[in-house]
């Protein structure tokens, strides 16, 4: 095992070949793990799209020497707050707790990632659970365009959609979902984010014991395939419209991006932004309207939405598009100094959260191959000048 260390948070590589980074937070009563696995949804195999939301179901459904209700319980007395969720590129398993449990908590993870069960009873529930889920996003149309709008802006699989389809679910079944769990629940590729009030040193003994034999797979690349077309209408039986629409932007990592997240925000980030202003507030053309920052592999977008009446739609794109393009006049100086101050509180809440931290160390590894400290990212931001 060998150990670097990047300012605050400190880098381990764990002799199964897992990496794990470690945020001291002392000032802090809690602790929270955020486990990065290579399950994500651009690994799945063709036709089952879907079987990634289902396996990060089913893997908390029994493992190791704990069934189903034994492991809820288990965590249950631990009061951890725990979530399970589905990116392009990971399944992630996220915990908060008293520091003083996490001790307690880290065996429960590690039987996760090396023994579940899979177990045949549970497997209907889980998928039942995915398409419920599906069939409600069939009554949310702002949420559909979305991933509409991914299909058309990123190439198969980066577009495909998280959360699975119907259609595909029906392909889903327990040998395919073990042998997933073989390829994707592994060391290599695997990144373990721990911040709080601990001590990494006893973090990396602890999960290098427990994660000791834990073997690796062979990590394949997803192969691309094209994405839908650009230009689409999905009906939808409403009197409202929903209109999602991206462009090229940077990806996260990129010596642009913080310029680019400042001109994304200033567009329609929040409330006093220049859409919000101009296309809810003073015309009274929508109820919702909003830009973020999208990336995937190397790739990132702007991804813009916005809500409105069905007769006052073309208006409101329209509107939209001259926003848009009076962006490449400039920012004023109110603008971005808005900007950096919501920067500012934001990094100083992620202070307090060991959750949100931890999580953030996972996804700059990720990214970046390394850690950004909290004083770095401010740094970064407030750099930021109106000519740039």
């Amino acid at each position: 095992m060998t150990m670097t260390t990047t300012q605050a948070a400190q880098t381990f590589q764990l002799d199964c070949g897992a990496t794990l980074l470690v945020q001291p937070m002392p000032d802090v009563q809690s602790a929270s793990v955020a486990i990065l696995v290579p399950a994500g949804v651009i690994h799945e195999p063709s036709r089952v799209n879907g079987a990634a939301s289902v396996l990060g179901d089913l893997v908390m459904r029994g493992a190791g020497q704990y069934d189903s209700r034994q492991l809820s319980s288990a965590f249950d007395r631990l009061g951890v707050q725990r979530n399970e969720s589905t990116s392009w590129s990971f399944t992630s398993l996220s915990a908060s707790m008293l520091a003083e449990h996490l001790p307690t908590t880290l065996p429960l993870y590690a039987a996760v990632l090396r023994e579940s069960h899979l177990p045949e009873d549970e497997l209907q529930p889980a998928i039942d659970g995915v398409e419920h889920s599906l069939r409600a996003m069939e009554d949310e149309p702002h949420r559909k365009v979305f991933v509409e709008l991914r299909r058309s802006t990123y190439d198969d699989p980066w577009g495909r959609p998280s959360e699975g389809t119907l259609d595909d679910l029906a392909n889903i079944d327990l040998p395919m979902l073990r042998e997933f769990y073989a390829q994707g629940f592994r060391p290599n590729g695997t990144i373990i984010g721990v911040a709080g009030n601990v001590d990494p040193s006893a973090v990396r003994d602890q999960l290098d014991s427990l994660l000791c034999g834990w073997s690796s797979a062979v990590a394949a690349s997803p192969s691309p395939s094209p994405r839908q077309p650009p230009r689409r209408h999905i009906p939808h039986d409403s009197t409202q419209t929903h209109i999602a629409l991206s462009w090229n932007a940077v990806p996260y990592g990129h010596p642009d991006y913080y310029r680019a997240w400042v001109a994304c925000n200033v567009l329609g980030g929040n409330s006093s932004s220049r859409l919000f202003t101009q296309v809810r507030e003073r015309r009274g053309l929508c109820y919702s309207v909003s830009t973020s920052l999208s990336f995937a592999a190397d790739e990132g977008r702007v991804l813009g939405y916005v809500g409105t009446t069905t007769e006052r739609a073309q208006e409101t794109l329209d509107v939209t598009l001259e926003e848009i393009q009076r962006l490449a006049e400039g920012v004023n100086a109110d603008e971005l100094a808005r900007c950096q101050a919501h920067a500012k509180s934001s990094l100083v809440m992620s202070q307090e959260s060991s959750g949100a931290r931890a999580s953030s160390i996972a996804r700059d590894w990720h990214h970046l191959g390394r850690v950004q400290t909290l004083d770095e990212i401010h740094e970064k931001v407030a750099s930021v000048t109106v000519e740039e």
